[in-house]
This record gives C-alpha cells, sequence and structure tokens, in this order.
C-alpha cells in the first residue's frame, strides 16, 4: 500500500545530489525573506499605535500597553495558533495536487475562526472588570478596556486575513501577502497620526486605526485570491461542504493554538512575576526590554519556520519524503549561520544596547549584563521556532502542544520561580527559567524530528488526500 501511495521516482532510490539542495535554497529563500517584511508590517500595525500613544501621555501609554497585552494574550495569539492548522491541511493537499481542497479548508478555517472571535470579544468587553479585579489602578483599566473594545473591530479581519496567509503562503504565493502588508502599514501609519494627533481620539483612534488597517489588507487578499489566475484553480466557491470540514480543522488548530499560546503565556507570566522582585520598575523594564528584543528578532526565525512548514508539507503531500529532508537541513542551515550572526551582534553591542531604549545608565549596565543570556535565548529560540515550523508541515502538533507544555509549565516556569525568588537571583533568574524552557522545548523537538519516519508522514498524507479524492468521485457517480 505505501509503495502504491508514493510517487516511482521515491522507491527505494535517493534523490539526485547534483541540485536539488540549491533548487530548495531558492525555493526557501523566496517564501522566507519576504515573509520577514509581512510579520513586521503586520506586527507595527499593532506596535505603532502605542508608540505614538507615548508622546501623548503616561496614561495612555500605560492602558494602551497593558490591553494590548491583554488582548495578544487572550485573542491575537489564540487566532494565529489555530490559523496554523491550514500550513498542515493546505500544505499537504496542495502538494498532493488536491487543488480544490484548499479554497474548501480556507473557508472552513474562517469560519471556525469567526465562531472563536465571538466569546473573545466578549471577554474584551470586560477587561476594564478583570483589570480591576486583579488589581490595577481603576483608571488605566477604564482606558485600556475603552482600548481592548474599539480593538474588537480588529479581531474579525484578523482571523480572515490569517487565514488567506496561509491559504497563499502554502502554495508559495508570497508576493501579494508582500504587497497588501506594505499598502496597509503605508494606509496605517497616517491615519493613525491622524486620529492621535490631529483628531484627538486618543485609545479610540489608536485601536480603530488598527482595525481600519486590518480590514483593508484583508479586503486587498480577497480581491486577490478572488480575481487572481494564479488562485483559479485553489479558490472555490463557497459549497455545504465546507461545514464537513470543520472538525478536521479543529483536530490540527486545537494542539496548534495550545503550541503558540502556551509558549506565549510563559513569557508574559515572567515579566509579570518581576513586578514582584525587589525594585520591579527595574527589574520589569530590563526584562521587557529583552523580551522586545527577542520579538523584533523573531521574525526571522518565524520567516523560516514558515518556509519549512510550506516546503516540508508540499513534498509530504506529494509523496516526497526524501525532498521534505532536505528543505530541512536547508533551513537549518540558514537558520543557524542567521542566529549565530544575530547573538555575535547582541554581544559586541551589548555596552550600548540598553541606550536603545533608555537613558538610565542603571537600566543600561542591567541590559549590558544580562545581554549574554539573551544571546543564548536567540539561539535556542530560533531552533525550536524553525522546529515548530516542521511539526506544522508534518501534523504532529499534538506532540509539539505536549512538549510545550512540559518544556515551559513542568521545567520553565518552576525553575524561573525557584531562581528568581528562593535563590534571588532575580531578572536574571526568571530569564534563566525561560531559556531553560526554551532549551527543552528545542531539544525535544529535535529529538521528535531525527526519529520521525518521514515516509511514513508522506504516505498518511497521500492516504488522507486519496480518501478525500476517492469519496470525491463516489459522490460525482451517485
Amino acid at each position: 500500500m505505501e509503495k502504491a501511495l508514493l510517487p516511482e521516482r521515491e522507491k527505494g532510490e535517493d534523490v539526485e545530489t547534483r541540485q536539488p539542495l540549491i533548487d530548495e535554497l531558492k525555493k526557501v529563500t523566496y517564501i522566507a525573506l519576504p515573509m520577514i517584511i509581512v510579520t513586521v508590517s503586520q506586527y507595527l500595525l499593532r506596535a505603532a499605535p502605542v508608540i505614538m500613544l507615548g508622546h501623548i501621555d503616561e496614561l495612555y501609554l500605560a492602558s494602551s500597553s497593558i490591553a494590548t497585552s491583554f488582548c495578544n494574550v487572550t485573542g491575537f495569539s489564540l487566532i494565529l495558533g489555530m490559523s496554523s492548522a491550514l500550513e498542515t491541511l493546505c500544505g499537504q493537499a496542495y502538494g498532493a495536487g488536491q487543488h480544490k481542497k484548499l479554497g474548501s479548508y480556507t473557508y472552513c478555517g474562517i469560519i471556525s475562526l469567526i465562531l472563536v472571535c465571538i466569546p473573545v470579544s466578549i471577554l474584551w468587553i470586560f477587561i476594564e472588570d478583570i483589570l480591576i479585579f486583579v488589581g490595577q489602578d481603576v483608571v488605566i483599566s477604564r482606558e485600556a478596556g475603552n482600548y481592548a473594545i474599539w480593538l474588537i473591530l480588529t479581531l474579525f479581519p484578523y482571523a480572515i486575513l490569517q487565514s488567506l496567509n496561509r491559504f497563499l503562503q502554502t502554495q508559495s504565493l508570497i508576493l501579494p501577502m508582500l504587497l497588501t502588508s506594505i499598502i496597509s502599514i503605508c494606509f496605517h501609519l497616517p491615519v493613525c497620526w491622524a486620529f492621535i494627533f490631529k483628531l484627538n481620539l486618543g485609545n479610540a483612534g489608536a485601536a480603530l486605526s488598527i482595525g481600519l488597517s486590518y480590514s483593508l489588507n484583508t479586503i486587498l487578499l480577497v480581491f486577490y485570491v478572488k480575481y487572481s489566475p494564479t488562485c483559479e484553480n485553489t479558490w472555490v466557491p463557497f459549497s455545504a461542504d465546507v461545514f464537513g470540514k470543520i472538525g478536521e480543522f479543529y483536530r490540527f488548530a486545537i494542539p496548534s493554538a495550545v503550541m503558540v499560546c502556551l509558549e506565549w503565556w510563559s513569557f508574559e507570566l515572567v515579566i509579570l512575576f518581576s513586578g514582584l522582585l525587589p525594585n520591579p520598575q527595574l527589574e520589569t523594564s530590563v526584562l521587557s526590554i529583552c523580551l522586545n528584543i527577542t520579538s523584533l528578532h523573531y521574525f526571522i526565525p518565524y520567516s523560516f519556520a514558515v518556509a519549512v512548514s510550506t516546503r516540508v508539507s508540499n513534498e509530504l503531500g506529494a509523496g516526497n519524503p526524501q525532498r521534505a529532508r532536505i528543505a530541512l537541513c536547508v533551513v537549518v542551515v540558514l537558520a543557524c549561520s542567521e542566529f549565530l550572526l544575530a547573538s555575535a551582534i547582541l554581544f559586541c553591542f551589548r555596552f550600548i544596547l540598553g541606550y536603545g531604549f533608555s537613558n538610565e545608565k542603571e537600566v543600561v549596565d542591567y541590559v549590558r549584563d544580562i545581554t549574554p543570556l539573551l544571546c543564548l535565548s536567540i539561539i535556542v529560540d530560533s531552533i525550536q521556532t524553525v522546529l515548530s515550523g516542521v511539526s506544522r508541515g508534518s501534523g504532529w502538533q499534538h506532540i509539539g502542544a505536549y512538549i510545550n507544555l512540559g518544556s515551559y509549565y513542568i521545567v520553565g516556569i518552576p525553575l524561573s520561580l525557584v531562581l528568581g525568588f528562593v535563590f534571588r537571583l532575580k531578572g536574571p533568574g526568571l530569564w534563566i527559567g525561560l531559556l531553560a524552557g526554551s532549551t527543552t522545548q528545542a531539544a525535544l523537538l529535535s529529538l521528535i524530528t531525527c526519529l520521525s519516519d518521514w515516509r511514513k508522514q508522506a504516505t498518511e498524507a497521500r492516504e488522507r488526500a486519496l480518501a478525500e479524492q476517492s469519496s470525491s468521485l463516489a459522490q460525482m457517480l451517485e
């Protein structure tokens, strides 16, 4: 059965060695490099308003920062994680030649994510009460609640946008994503500036500008996939069959969301813990700087992860396990080269790194001292980010979810608390705990990846596609 499902060129033969590495390098860089710009642009849509608000009033800065953090944890991270299910479903279907399935899966993803947005929106309405309940300042909580309510307008287009992004990236159609992201950020910055500084709309104007920009990005992509000839074979009219795929979507979406959220939440928890240390303002400021630096660098390994997820899912769907392995090797080499360069640059500039965030000598010196740990975090995080992309492309997100749970909540967070509070290592102790969690995660993902039976995974991907093809044929004959 396995031999029948795999293409003839894979039977007992090694892939020819003269061109595959060069070809794969071209394919990977074609996906990864533009994705860096796409992810940075979409990140700036939510970050730029907070920066602008900080130039008006400290209250606006504090409230928008708290609201953004809360909404990231409870909403945007959830949607981002769940939409990753389409990397498996669409990627493998495209590789197997089942192009019509991509449109159906994308419709399914949009519907499923919109359903999730409803309870999230209700939660955001009560952010003010939640923040007051946990002891936050009443005035800040009120402004944060106002910001979050207006941010609800962003949640629904964000869900649609993430689904469309996965639909396009699994076909290696990165250029339209790049162009629409650039157009959206160019629209966003002047509109946000006008709402905040000219119309004096404050938090409401900042959040409204984010919603308008995400909506514009989504509308542009909808027009592209609907009318572009490149999507003619993959974008299909909506049909009732879509609802039958919701269960399959959630089967991959839930563990995908768990993978993303467990990791994201652990970093937010450590920032909260830093506020309980002696001199909390210094500790929180420095750890926030570390988190900002790792977050900015994250876009590069994440783009490599998108590339490896796309290539691995396509090749497994096509029944080419050897090609999938080559894609993995190429991306790992590229990622290793990048994170070694990035960590070396950070280490060399550790004496002045803190000045990019603060003029306080105490903060600058603290950042200098913690930079070696930050460099190690960048190395480890890059490895686990790329391997997480492999898990999404291969379809074993459920294993990744268990790994993240154990790495961060059995190893990382408890170790952070012990080192930070019991051994009184303070901020570095908290960060060492996170580093231990990331290292455990990277080690386990590496072990699973090395032990994976790629031929079996290719067979399973082909079986899924051929089974659906047979089912569709039977329905046509009826």
